[in-house]
């Protein structure tokens, strides 16, 4: 069994044909912003200190402007255009991360079919998660193979009700807004033919800046003029829940300054604002610290994969649910900021999930 990794790849061109490939070029700026040494940077990427001069010098003359900053006792430091282009490239791959990684997980089953691989494959469609990621990183450790296809909460469902796919997962939020969200999902899931592998709680609420310079206290202020907010897309759980909260506080879409615009992913969310493009966002506490904002908790919920209760009985299956209940697993989601691993590997009826929410 083998791994395809897929990773975006950008380069700059000015219009007379001068171009940068900006691959070696990040990861000698990331390594100088760790090291605060062009010398130790170049060292730990693999360069030569030379090499690494002149690759610094072809891109401050293509940009005109300084990519380092120099000073008495502070060593080298990245000047705001380095920060910007670091920014650029973690928007990047957090954009585009879960569509490559379907694609990978596409291109490992396709070529694993060409080489004669016969090992039985799990299809997983998933909302976009930390606790997912964690799971495909030790099922693959366990020898499980799973077909990918990172898709929003609603399609994922979808998905499994028409029998494309034998693992869903989908969100749920705990509380006031359970009953609604559950009774949307119950139109694809049937309490006679599925059950829930709960995998984790985690979670949600609003990304500000460092130090929250504007004050933000709660969806309320998502009103204000000054405020400028990024979504996720339609049809996503957190976009779901947003949507189930605004109403009950007397707030419409057309209120909230930049409620059109849209990421994919909790991690794009924060990368976006993280780069100075908004000043509020709304998801996982996870992606809030990986990109050192702050985070204000608004609500808790449930992250499942629902499966059929005759996939349930299969060997592959049995496997899957073998990896969820590991310990390891289970630390690497308790590990996780804003995630409880209580309950993981729990598996539900749909009535013993949510009640009087499901029709029987």
């Amino acid at each position: 069994m083998f791994k395809v990794r897929v990773t975006p790849h950008w380069e700059i061109r000015q219009h007379d044909g001068e171009s940068l490939d900006t691959a070696v070029l990040l990861a000698l700026l990331r390594s100088i912003e760790e090291t605060g040494s062009i010398a130790r940077a170049a060292q730990e990427v693999g360069l030569s200190y030379r090499y690494a001069w002149g690759l610094l010098r072809k891109a401050e003359a293509l940009f005109g402007h300084s990519l380092m900053q120099t000073g008495r006792g502070r060593g080298t430091q990245l000047s705001s255009l380095a920060e910007k282009l670091i920014w650029a490239d973690r928007r990047v791959s957090a954009r585009l991360s879960p569509m490559l990684e379907s694609l990978a997980s596409e291109l490992e089953n396709e070529l694993g079919k060409t080489v004669g691989n016969t090992a039985q494959t799990i299809r997983l469609d998933a909302s976009h998660g930390f606790a997912v990621a964690a799971f495909l990183k030790q099922a693959t450790e366990s020898g499980l193979a799973i077909d990918l296809r990172y898709r929003n909460s609603t399609d994922a469902v979808a998905a499994l009700s028409r029998n494309e796919s034998d693992l869903a997962g989908f969100h749920v939020p705990l509380g006031e807004f359970e009953a609604q969200s559950a009774e949307r999902f119950g139109r694809w899931l049937d309490p006679k033919s599925h059950r829930l592998i709960h995998l984790a709680v985690r979670t949600q609420g609003l990304f500000v800046n460092p130090g929250n310079p504007l004050a933000i206290r709660g969806l309320h202020d998502l009103i204000r003029s000054e405020v400028r907010f990024v979504n996720r897309q339609s049809g996503s759980g957190t976009r779901l829940l947003l949507e189930l909260m605004l109403p009950s506080l007397g707030i419409t879409p057309a209120q909230v300054n930049g409620y059109e615009n849209t990421e994919f992913t909790h991690s794009a969310v924060a990368a976006f604002i993280a780069s100075g493009m908004a000043d509020v966002g709304f998801g996982v506490q996870t992606a809030a610290e990986r990109f050192k904002l702050d985070f204000i908790p608004l609500a808790r919920e449930r992250y499942f994969f629902a499966v059929s209760n005759e996939a349930l009985e299969q060997p592959q299956m049995q496997k899957v649910i073998n990896v969820v209940n590991t310990t390891t697993f289970r630390e690497m989601v308790q590990q996780l900021a804003g995630y409880d691993a209580s309950n993981t590997g729990e598996i539900l009826t749909l009535q013993q999930a949510f009640g009087p929410a499901v029709k029987k």
